[in-house]
């Protein structure tokens, strides 16, 4: 049974936007005096979700507010599509597939990565950011609601993810087939995380959905 719905995560899985995001992390704990964390905790989560639950300089601190301030930090570079992505959202276009894009990012980082050149955010029918669920990946309301807003049943969906905490969120929601590309993690993580298969990029994910 071929899925009805491609459900896609964004940083590291449509865009390779991990360097930049760390380059404004570096900046932001450098700025406050603070010794810089492992920050592939921050890999795939809110960063508010992280602050709050992490130990840290900031226990204490308000996650949301720390949260605005790094983005002052982030570079204005535009992230570059991950190979296969442009060729993966039109292939499943091509073949009636819904799309859907499951992020822990804001509403302006996902206009920022899917739009200008890359051109591909009109494609997606849904579009749930971290602001719109009470609690971020790897809990998997973003995936309900992103299921639930498509119209469809989560076993009839596949999802594509790039970190552990990603796919424990679309596991946990029911969706059928869970895939990795292993841009920020090491393959053999995101099989014990529980991803069906183990990709570098989307390019053969491109060439399944276009056979």
């Amino acid at each position: 049974m071929r899925p009805v719905a491609l459900l896609l995560d964004l940083d590291g899985t449509l865009v390779d936007s991990e360097p930049i995001h760390r380059r404004g992390y570096r900046a932001f704990f450098a700025a406050q005096g603070w010794e810089l964390p492992d920050l592939s905790m921050f890999t795939g989560r809110r960063a508010e979700d992280v602050f709050a639950t992490e130990p840290g300089p900031w226990t204490g601190m308000d996650p949301v507010a720390l949260t605005a301030s790094i983005w002052p930090f982030v570079p204005d570079d535009p992230p570059v599509p991950v190979a296969g992505a442009r060729s993966l959202v039109e292939a499943a276009i091509a073949r009636g597939t819904k799309l859907a894009v499951v992020t822990s990012a804001g509403p302006g980082w996902v206009e920022r990565s899917l739009g200008g050149d890359f051109d591909v955010l009109r494609h997606f029918e849904v579009v749930v950011t971290a602001h719109e669920v009470a609690d971020g990946k790897p809990d998997p309301a973003g995936y309900r609601l992103a299921c639930e807003r498509l119209g469809v049943l989560p076993d009839r969906t596949a999802a594509v993810e790039d970190s552990p905490a990603g796919l424990l969120a679309a596991i946990g929601a029911g969706v059928r087939e869970v895939y990795a590309v292993s841009t920020t993690h090491a393959a053999g993580e995101l099989t014990a995380a529980g991803a069906t298969e183990v990709f570098p990029d989307l390019q053969e994910l491109a060439r399944r959905f276009g056979a």
